[in-house]
């Protein structure tokens, strides 16, 4: 298995001997391709790989170049994020799902070959008005339920009738996004899908309904296109774990120092934690910093080795603090699996009280080390 290392900014620099801090996030590249395979198998159409948010924090160009041989393209939030793919060779289809800011992004956005979302009337003038702009692939967006972005349905027949009448769009998607998919007991996402229907009836152009959400729990929501983000990563959004997604990301360190702890000692910022009895405590090289969230109480689950455990205390900027009291034979050196295949990152999310999203985003500082072939 083959491995290349990605270093943040302000340490790519540093001779080696400075860079001997533990702490990493490893990037399994042959998972992020299992789960667009399964993400592109159970939609049955073709799929963009969302890599918004420099690929939800694994790093976009080395998710783009190892998913390039499989995926039908890409999609990101804004025109920046798609010229970094286009600057480092990427030339898959690249859709812009915010749409441009202005007229002059939609040139450069047509210069780069990007394919474009409209979903407001500026964005429908600025096309109309650069007639120029020759083979334009426009993703109309339906406000099916979410009330956030998109056409409201009473207005989209007119929409596409006008994007239909410009010679400079050669290909018209429709499409929407939904709001609960992530909770299959709610109505409202057979009610989005029952009003992108109605409101697309007739019109012509392909379909594309379905996020990750929608992928894995929503048959009813599969088209010509999928847009699967946050399960490419292996973090399922549904309520029920899908063993088939595989995660890509292992956020790990080590222990660098041990302390002993006696009744009525207190640990760290806060003392939010005291010993009840003797216990050994880890020192491990990872914190907020690195983004392991601070907010985590006493109890959240690490892996000390091949062993379960605990943090105990309050996470600090550059440092947390593990539970070793059970595990004698774990020390200084001893691997620490902060989420990864043998913790769910949806258990640290949950104790932190955020989502997987948030916490993905938030790696830096940390290097990135990618493994199960070439990503850099």
């Amino acid at each position: 298995m083959s491995a290349s290392t990605a270093l943040a900014p302000h340490a790519a620099s540093l001779p080696p001997a400075f860079s001997d801090r533990p702490s990493r996030a490893v990037i399994d590249l042959d998972a992020l391709r299992h789960n667009y395979r399964l993400a592109r198998g159970r939609h049955g159409g073709r799929a963009l790989a969302a890599l918004k948010a420099d690929a939800y924090g694994h790093g976009d160009v080395a998710c783009a170049r190892a998913l390039a041989p499989l995926a039908d393209g890409f999609a990101v939030a804004f025109l920046a994020e798609a010229h970094a793919l286009r600057a480092a060779g990427i030339a898959a289809p690249i859709l812009i799902l915010e749409g441009c800011f202005s007229a002059e992004e939609l040139v450069a956005a047509h210069a780069m070959d990007c394919w474009v979302v409209a979903h407001q009337e500026s964005q429908l003038r600025a096309i109309e008005a650069h007639p120029e702009l020759a083979g334009l692939n426009v993703w109309l967006k339906v406000d099916s339920g979410m009330r956030r972005a998109g056409f409201l349905p009473a207005d989209v027949c007119d929409a596409h009738r006008r994007l239909a009448a410009c010679p400079q769009v050669a290909r018209l998607t429709l499409m929407t996004h939904f709001a609960r998919a992530d909770e299959p007991g709610v109505p409202a996402t057979a009610d989005q899908i029952a009003c992108f229907e109605a409101a697309t009836a007739g019109l012509a152009g392909e379909r594309s309904l379905a996020n990750s959400a929608g992928v894995l729990g929503w048959p009813a929501a599969r088209g010509d296109w999928a847009r699967p983000g946050i399960l490419l990563y292996g973090a399922d959004p549904m309520p029920l774990p899908d063993a088939a997604l595989r995660p890509v990301m292992t956020l790990e360190s080590a222990v660098f120092a041990v302390r002993d702890l006696q009744p009525g000692d207190a640990l760290g910022y806060g003392g939010r934690f005291v010993a009840d009895a003797p216990c050994r405590v880890g020192l491990v090289a990872i914190g907020y910093a690195d983004g392991y969230p601070r907010t985590v109480p006493t109890g959240t689950p690490v892996l000390v080795g091949e062993q379960s455990s605990r943090i105990v205390g309050r996470v600090s900027m550059d440092l947390l603090t593990v539970d070793l009291t059970h595990l004698p034979e774990a020390g200084i050196g001893s691997r620490v699996e902060l989420w990864g295949p043998r913790v769910p990152i949806n258990l640290v999310a949950a104790a932190a009280g955020t989502i997987s999203y948030e916490l993905l985003c938030h790696v830096r500082r940390v290097p990135r080390v990618y493994v199960g072939g070439t990503g850099g």
